[in-house]
């Protein structure tokens, strides 16, 4: 059974209580792809905090005394524009990808309504961690020369 359906290009089917339990152990907050970018803001010397649920879309990380928020993307969950990390999932496309349009819509109404609010935004995408120095000159630019 298993090698007929490699042969078709399916993949086998997963219980319903394994795909929940696979499911749940995504992360939210606190992922490894945040945990860099806030280990390159120790390096800089930036004082931020996480995740204010008072804002729009709980930014990531928060510079309160300069008003800007990072938020810190997946490349899938959030559909990166021409990033090989956001294929579509062939699995369920009735599901899936209206959901992953529905994270798009949100992400943009949250950099409006915090824009709106006074406050600048950078994404930074999991495919752009891999460049460090990249990363660090993002970072820096965005959050001005006189980082304390």
């Amino acid at each position: 059974m298993a090698d007929s359906l490699k042969e078709r290009g399916t993949r086998s089917p997963i219980s319903p209580a394994l795909r929940s339990q696979m499911m749940r152990s995504i992360r939210k907050a606190n992922t490894k792809p945040e945990q860099i970018v806030r280990r390159m803001l120790r390096a800089l010397g930036v004082a931020y905090r996480l995740h204010a649920r008072e804002l729009p879309g709980c930014p990531d990380i928060v510079v309160r005394k300069r008003r800007k928020a990072i938020f810190v993307h997946g490349c899938f969950w959030h559909q990166h524009e021409g990033c090989r990390l956001a294929k579509r999932p062939s699995a369920r496309p009735e599901y899936w990808l209206p959901k992953l349009a529905r994270n798009k819509q949100r992400d943009c109404a949250t950099l409006a309504s915090l824009a709106g609010l006074g406050w600048e935004t950078l994404v930074v995408w999991e495919c752009e961690l891999s460049d460090q120095e990249q990363l660090r000159t993002t970072l820096d630019s965005f959050l001005g020369a006189d980082i304390e």
